[in-house]
């Protein structure tokens, strides 16, 4: 029986889950947090990762410590600390500050389809990870990027193409992502052996 099914997400241990949804064949690391997120099929998290305000694409690889859509701090007021905006936690007549928590809510990340985000690498508020990019471990990652890039570094840049722009738009165009289980089951030998350049010339795109 396989370990992974499409009814229900594989969460490991000591995983903490608010407001998320789930795709098929979804698994959730050891420990990992996530919050007000989406996670499309087939994409998983590996140990301790911290994801929050996320839109998750299908197939995506993310990683053990990552973080990604890290929440902030108002800094443009005279304190950055908790008790402006938790302020229920320290007074019995003050309320949390609502406005300040639905714009946190509203910057949302972005991650693509068939993407891999490395281990220990940071993904601000409002990017967006383009289908297929790739983001090396420790990166920190303050701008989009683009579908297929592989970035690195802190800030994150361009380190090359993972494909040629021309290989890259005919995978885009095929989109395999959204293939049926069956299908992917029956393509499955050609994803493992063939080079990209006869994967699609053989499936069209």
């Amino acid at each position: 029986m396989p370990r992974l099914n499409e009814h229900t997400p594989y969460l490991h241990p000591d995983c903490d889950v608010v407001d998320s949804t789930f795709g098929k064949f979804v698994e959730i690391g050891r420990g990992s947090r996530v919050a007000r997120s989406e996670f499309g099929d087939y994409s998983y998290c590996d140990r301790y990762a911290d994801i929050a305000n996320t839109t998750i694409g299908k197939f995506a690889n993310i990683a053990s410590f990552t973080r990604i859509g890290p929440t902030d701090h108002p800094m443009h007021r005279a304190s950055l600390h908790h008790f402006l905006y938790r302020s229920a936690d320290y007074w019995d007549d003050a309320e949390a500050d609502a406005a300040f928590f639905d714009h946190r809510r509203s910057r949302r990340a972005e991650i693509g389809h068939d993407t891999w985000i490395g281990h220990g690498a940071i993904i601000r508020p409002e990017v967006t990870i383009g289908h297929g990019a790739v983001v090396a471990a420790g990166a920190v990652v303050t701008k989009d990027v683009a579908p297929y890039m592989i970035v690195a570094g802190l800030p994150a840049t361009p380190l090359r193409e993972r494909f040629p722009g021309p290989v890259a738009d005919r995978l885009m165009a095929l989109a395999w992502w959204d293939w049926s289980h069956d299908r992917l089951r029956a393509a499955l030998h050609d994803f493992r052996s063939l080079a990209i350049e006869a994967f699609l010339e053989r499936y069209g795109g």
